[in-house]
């Protein structure tokens, strides 16, 4: 179980009871809470009513998520769209254009009792044809129309004790801008805004190219974002605040799903090749994330090992990619990662790497090497980060462009830690561990890709050679 709950990416729901046989689905957090808002509530009540309503939700699913219930009961999903277990969810529905605005407003804020970390089990129920120890959802509506606040109201219901926790970091997305980015904006917010909204834009055509991507907020990223908000249902005021940011953040994550192999990989903590202890079901930490990493990238290219979260917690679908690992490589089937097993994930993994091609091709990124990257270091693989470098170089001023010579010098160190500050890299800086490493490979991919327009697809102001039209 992690230290202090995230907002995550998505939510795997089972589309019935727990026991039942039924399909998954697997939906991002906010379109989870947007569907049971819509499903078990109306739009026309009070907006304090509804605003309430939806933390009761939003902290029901974060804490099936954060204390992994069902997945530690072996099930491959977070939570189900039974009533008598759940919240009501159901695929495919309509959702009411207010409920859908006020999710994007609040959904990474919870409720928890004062003094914990764990978001509140809300309870809830319809106050009407069932009654329960927590909140009765009708029974907010008369609270709201007398001036409660939201806040008071789950008061009511849950007691004087209870808090609430907001701008909680998004699927390891790191918090919202401190303030609304707009027109005459600029720094690190605007740059990483431009470079999202360019990379979302190859999958959706109507969202105009932002020309130029340098860190300042002018005409161009106003009509993206203008163009972005339209069509994910946002005020289209070319503002970005909590919720623009976050619906960016999200639409952006599933886009490189698409088409990113390694979009499942480290995002987290360093890579090393040393297993300091046997890791089995319940640990969780930096060493966890590495085997997770690992055993995601050989599941691309080995079918019977499944796919698994990356999260830093080894829990059950973790423990099975384990044991299939070792069925397949024909190891004791213990779901333990001793030495002889990290021994075998491990160069399992580094001759998946050393496979695949080491030199430089425009718009082609590789997996970390698999070997820490400092002063001193020298090859191919050092030859590839000063050209990543240099690619991300163009966009960000901050990062200087250096000699591509294979050799990790003075001028590579200091352009990797300027890259390891602006996007706020964890590790010792100057130094190439697979956070980084994943980190300059996904920058580099989305400024590629951002740039690759459609026909017709550019930012609607006139392009001149030589000042003529």
């Amino acid at each position: 179980m992690p230290n202090t709950p995230t907002i995550p990416e998505s939510v795997t729901v089972h589309l019935g009871r727990p026991d039942q046989a039924a399909p998954n689905v697997t939906v991002s957090f906010p379109d989870y809470i947007k569907n049971v808002a819509s499903s078990e509530i109306y739009p026309t009540w009070p907006e304090e009513a509804i605003r309430a309503n939806i933390l009761s939700e939003i902290s029901f699913a974060l804490n099936r998520i954060y204390t992994e219930y069902y997945r530690n009961q072996g099930y491959d999903f977070d939570i189900t769209s039974s009533t008598a277990a759940d919240q009501s969810f159901v695929f495919g529905r309509e959702i009411y254009g207010n409920i859908s605005r006020i999710v994007d407003e609040i959904f990474n804020s919870y409720i928890r009792r004062r003094g914990n970390v764990e978001p509140l089990f809300a309870v809830y129920c319809d106050g009407i044809e069932v009654s329960c120890d927590g909140l009765s959802q009708w029974g907010t509506v008369p609270l709201a129309k007398n001036g409660m606040s939201a806040m008071e109201i789950l008061k009511t219901y849950f007691g004087d004790d209870i808090e609430l926790v907001t701008d909680v970091p998004v699927g390891g997305g790191g918090s919202a801008p401190p303030v609304p980015l707009r027109e005459g904006s600029a720094g690190p917010f605007v740059e990483i805004l431009q470079t999202r909204l360019n990379r979302i834009s190859t999958n959706y055509p109507l969202i105009p190219k932002i020309y130029p991507a340098s860190g300042v907020f002018g005409p161009s990223t106003e009509n993206a974002v203008k163009a972005f908000q339209s069509a994910f249902d946002l005020t289209p005021d070319g503002i970005v605040g909590p919720a623009t940011w976050y619906r960016i953040q999200n639409v952006y994550v599933g886009v490189k799903r698409l088409s990113d192999l390694n979009s499942e990989g480290l995002t987290v903590e360093e890579i090393t090749t040393t297993l300091p202890e046997s890791l089995s079901r319940g640990d969780s930490g930096e060493i966890v994330f590495i085997a997770q990493y690992y055993l995601s990238y050989v599941g691309e290219f080995i079918d019977s090992i499944p796919r698994i979260r990356i999260d830093g917690n080894f829990g059950i679908l973790t423990e099975n990619a384990v044991k299939a690992f070792q069925e397949t490589y024909g190891l004791p089937v213990t779901g333990v990662i001793d030495a002889v097993t990290w021994y075998y994930i491990y160069n399992v993994y580094s001759g998946i790497v050393e496979n695949i091609p080491q030199n430089y091709t425009e718009g082609v990124t590789v997996p970390f090497p698999g070997i820490v990257l400092e002063i001193g270091s020298e090859g191919n693989a050092v030859r590839l980060l000063q050209n990543y470098l240099n690619y991300i170089a163009g966009s960000f001023s901050d990062i200087p462009e250096v000699p591509v010579t294979g050799y990790f010098g003075s001028q590579t160190e200091n352009a990797v830690t300027q890259f390891q500050n602006l996007f706020g890299i964890a590790g010792d800086r100057g130094i190439v561990t697979g956070l980084t490493w994943k980190a300059i490979t996904d920058v580099y991919d989305d400024l590629y890709f951002g740039r690759i327009a459609a026909e017709g697809q550019y930012p609607g102001y006139d392009l001149t050679l030589d000042g003529n039209a």
